[in-house]
């Protein structure tokens, strides 16, 4: 899907969205030409069937006017006309029908590309941008602008296209009998075109573009309040997410409101003008007429053309202003598509296969972007093979950083990170990610089967293998007890299952991963009892023969690893056993170790 990606500059308003647009939209047409090349020619030829119609009618109506001389020349000349004008109709239906089955092609094609574009884009972004960016408004800016591509490729190609056409065919035909009147419509047409595109342009466009960012806004104000509707009813917050919603609603009515107030001032401006071009070819017309220099034929010819062309130049500013609102509607989305992954595979990069499992950070600095102090400065650690590691410390001490920096979801700015021996910035995320398994705190499940969550860590497993990674996680039981056992939808990010069922899937996934490298989020702090045995359990068995990380919060859970680093602002200021760690004077772990004891003491007497 990388030839479909064009970088352009993400955040540019007004004209330089339009060129930015065009460009994506011209960019994906270039992989169609075929298609192209057919949908224009249909279109130019079933528009200059358009404009020859008013010179055949002028020509019935002169053999009808021309006297009772000769009645039945009259009559083939009438017949003659007429005839014309049925074929140049069947023509022109039959040619528009082509040409919109190869908009059709043409557009599904490439609003497939786009979705598929986006979502791999979306999919590969980093961390941090995900981090601060809002589902909804992600969402709505892809399928936004999706659709807005199906009235892009409508409005340049089935209608400003023949609208161009028709304007220089006329212009050309009825010059070809009296220039002047090829010069009234040349200018006038120009003027009337100028002024629309002028008006929508450069007073509806912004607009158009606020309008939108308030759209994306409201999306993401609503994701954010229905995805965590759980927190509003407990604590009964309804009215005040009411309230704050109709901030953003009345925000993003005024701005629409506002919007589509200058499309209708453009639209009545159009209006004004055309009226002013009917008046002086009407009247130019006449004038031939008074002269003896038209025919009543003549009078009929210019004023068909001029309806046809009134309606196609009305039709301008319509298209013009679906030209701009499609254009608005898809600028965030190519902007999106221009934006940086943030962590990105390099050029040279290859698979990464993990053995033994040795992780060593050699001189690693790291700083999060918009921070001058870095978090890790020349930072060195080495976890041998099979070695089963605690990670300890304040909230905000570098525990969660350091796992993030092996998955590497954040590049270091400094040293090198290595898994035996491999650089982890010249293998390939995926393969790197594959051979890492976590289990989060707060595991996240899809709104999928059981057994779909359990297979992600691994697609093709059999249902037998899928079974025992449960059995092996504890999680066999509770979900043999379900209506539907492994094939229980579980709910939008696993909200059906209670925190220690997610937890137990969670370590179920890791344990048909397989992997060497292994890091638990440990999370039992804030289960009962027996859940926490469950999985204290699981997470014994899972570590077994694997390189362990662990980020520990209930400091009893982690005596019998093999070694503690106590994180304290990016540094490890103290690295031993926990028996070994439990006696320094003073030492940091030590106080953690004796509060937690203190409250645990405090809440069994309690």
């Amino acid at each position: 899907m990388a030839l479909f990606r064009r970088q352009f500059l993400p955040g540019r308003k007004d004209d330089n969205a339009f060129t930015a647009v065009l460009g994506f939209t011209f960019a994906h047409w270039r992989f169609q030409p075929v298609v192209i090349g057919l949908i224009a020619l249909a279109v130019l030829l079933a528009t200059l069937a358009d404009v020859m119609l008013p010179l055949y009618a002028g020509r019935l109506v002169d053999a009808i006017a021309g006297g009772t001389s000769d009645r039945e020349a009259a009559l083939d000349a009438a017949l003659k006309s007429f005839g014309i004008i049925m074929v140049l109709g069947i023509a022109m239906a039959v040619l528009r029908h082509l040409a919109f089955l190869g908009i059709i092609r043409l557009t599904l094609v490439m609003i497939s590309q786009v979705a598929e574009d986006a979502f791999h884009r979306v999919q590969r972004f980093s961390t941090n941008w995900h981090a601060n960016a809002f589902a909804g408004s992600t969402v709505r800016k892809i399928t936004r602008g999706m659709w807005a591509l199906d009235l892009l490729n409508d409005t340049l190609l089935i209608a400003l296209f023949p609208s161009l056409v028709m304007l220089v065919g006329t212009t050309i035909l009825l010059g070809s009998y009296w220039p002047a009147m090829g010069a009234i419509i040349a200018l006038g047409s120009v003027l009337y075109v100028g002024m629309t595109v002028a008006l929508s342009l450069f007073y509806v466009a912004p607009a158009a573009s606020l309008a939108n960012a308030w759209d994306t806004k409201l999306g993401g104000a609503l994701a954010d309040a229905i995805s965590c509707n759980a927190v509003v009813k407990a604590f009964g917050a309804e009215d005040r997410e009411d309230g704050r919603l109709a901030l953003v609603v009345d925000k993003w009515r005024s701005r629409t409101r506002r919007t589509w107030i200058r499309g209708t001032n453009n639209g009545t401006a159009q209006a004004v003008l055309l009226v002013l071009l009917r008046g002086a070819i009407i009247g130019a017309v006449l004038l031939f007429w008074w002269q003896g220099n038209a025919t009543p034929g003549d009078v009929t010819f210019v004023l068909t053309s001029f309806f046809l062309l009134q309606g196609y130049l009305r039709d301008v500013g319509v298209h013009i202003r679906n030209l701009q609102r499609s254009v608005n509607d898809m600028e965030e989305l190519v902007a999106m598509n221009g934006q940086p992954l943030g962590i990105e595979d390099k050029a040279d990069a290859v698979p990464m296969k993990i053995g033994a499992g040795e992780i060593r950070f050699d001189d690693v600095t790291f700083h999060y972007a918009g921070h001058d102090k870095p978090l890790y400065e020349n930072f060195n650690v080495t976890i041998r093979a099979g070695e089963k590691i605690g990670l300890v410390g304040h909230s905000g001490s570098g525990k969660t950083t350091f796992v993030k920096l092996i998955q590497r979801l954040y590049d270091v700015t400094g040293g090198r990170i290595l898994i035996d021996g491999q650089d982890i910035a010249h293998v390939t995320q995926s393969s790197l990610r594959a051979e890492v398994a976590i289990v989060q705190q707060e595991p996240i499940l899809f709104h999928r089967s059981l057994a779909e969550n359990i297979a992600y860590a691994r697609p093709g497993a059999s249902m037998s293998e899928i079974v025992e990674a449960a059995r092996l996680a504890n999680a066999h039981d509770f979900i043999e007890r379900l209506p539907k056992g492994y094939g229980t939808l579980v709910g939008e990010r696993g909200v059906k299952l209670s925190g220690g069922e997610r937890q137990r899937v969670a370590l179920a996934r890791a344990f048909l991963a397989d992997t060497p490298v292994l890091i638990l989020d440990e999370a039992t702090s804030s289960l009962d009892s027996e859940s926490e045995a469950l999985i204290q359990e699981a997470m014994e068995r899972l570590m077994e023969g694997r390189t362990a990380i662990i980020i520990a919060h209930r400091l009893s859970t982690v005596r019998s690893l093999d070694r503690l680093l106590v994180f304290d602002r990016g540094e490890i200021a103290e690295e031993g056993t926990h028996d070994q760690l439990v006696r320094l004077d003073d030492g940091i772990y030590r106080r953690l170790f004796e509060r937690q004891a203190m409250d645990l003491a405090r809440g069994l007497a309690a």
